[in-house]
């Protein structure tokens, strides 16, 4: 039997040898963890669809104090994203709350809360009209909930509206906000004010953030 099971998002996945992957996956009780799912690449696996970007699973692994890569035994598909793959804004959005979520995340803390935002935007996602909406609003929020909350009174390029649309969403639930109508140019200053955040605390660029500047309204 497995030491632990775990309600999961997946992340990432790694190519390992010929047949193996390696996971990056958020757990609700144990945070940002790794793990090798051996012959995951093979037709026959015991991971089916579950290993797919930002699944929603029930991860069953084992997890040893000395290494740093847990074994990862099973998962149970508790929900897809299959049904947006066929969105191209919407899978942007996709790869983009996975990388900003692996890269500002450390490993095996517990952040429920990042968990719980990761949930409420992939829900807001699902019309797919909205993806604008979500991708400002993680943004905003998975700051927030590292730490590195901005102050928006001293960011002079915001516009009022930006202004509004941040003091809004830290108030509010996403699938409450307010019926804006979203598109790519709906509070474009605050997305790239938060995107420069961002990368200032990773001290990387954003490989998904540009692909956004390239989606014609």
């Amino acid at each position: 039997m497995p030491a632990r099971v775990s309600e999961a998002l997946v992340l990432r996945t790694y190519p390992l040898k010929e047949a193996d992957l390696v996971v990056s996956f958020l757990t609700r009780d144990q945070g940002m963890l790794r793990g090798v799912a051996k012959r995951a690449r093979r037709p026959k696996n015991p991971f089916g669809a579950g290993l797919e970007r930002l699944s929603h699973v029930r991860m069953a692994y084992f997890q040893r104090e000395t290494r740093e890569l847990v074994n990862l035994d099973s998962c149970e598909l508790i929900r897809s994203q299959f049904g947006l793959v066929s969105d191209y804004w919407a899978g942007v959005a996709l790869d983009y709350f996975a990388e900003v979520s692996e890269q500002l995340l450390p490993a095996a803390e517990p952040n429920e809360r990042f968990f719980r935002l990761l949930l409420a935007v992939l829900d807001d996602l699902q019309p797919t009209s909205k993806v604008w909406r979500a991708v400002t609003y993680f943004s905003l929020w998975a700051l927030r909930l590292s730490g590195w909350m901005p102050e928006m009174g001293s960011a002079p390029k915001l516009s009022s509206e930006s202004r509004a649309i941040a003091l809004e969403m830290l108030r509010t639930p996403v699938a409450q906000l307010s019926k804006t109508d979203w598109d790519q140019g709906t509070a474009a200053d605050l997305r790239r004010y938060l995107v420069r955040q961002i990368e200032s605390h990773i001290e990387r660029r954003l490989v998904t953030a540009p692909l956004f500047e390239q989606v014609s309204s």
